[in-house]
């Protein structure tokens, strides 16, 4: 027996979904800005009255101002076996993704 399935009908249903998927997504991120509007107004507020431009947390080394931004290999550009030869790169603790030894979002 065959199926009477017919394969543009799975195609309409899994495109349905997936819409179904991207609408509910756009809908979390309206209500998640709707509910975070006076945070986000407040923290702007306060970044506009002391004239901040972005995190800087050390003026030496890139992977140090920005380490959000940083690629991992940036603090050995010079060599892989080089020594840290900024101050501040002793002083900065590794992001906790580096030390579960996964990626930022949590994946292996």
């Amino acid at each position: 027996m065959r199926n009477p399935t017919r394969k543009s009908t799975l195609l309409f249903l899994l495109a349905g979904f997936f819409l179904a998927l991207l609408a509910l997504a756009v809908a979390h991120s309206y209500l998640r800005a709707w509910r975070m509007g006076p945070q986000v107004a407040m923290r702007a507020g306060l970044v506009r009255e002391l004239g901040l431009s972005d995190l800087c947390l050390f003026t030496e080394a890139r992977y140090t101002r920005h380490p959000s931004t940083a690629d991992l290999q940036s603090a050995f550009q010079d060599h892989p076996m080089s020594l840290e030869h900024f101050p501040s790169g002793s002083i900065m603790e590794p992001p906790a993704h580096l030390l579960r030894g996964g990626r930022p979002d949590g994946a292996i």
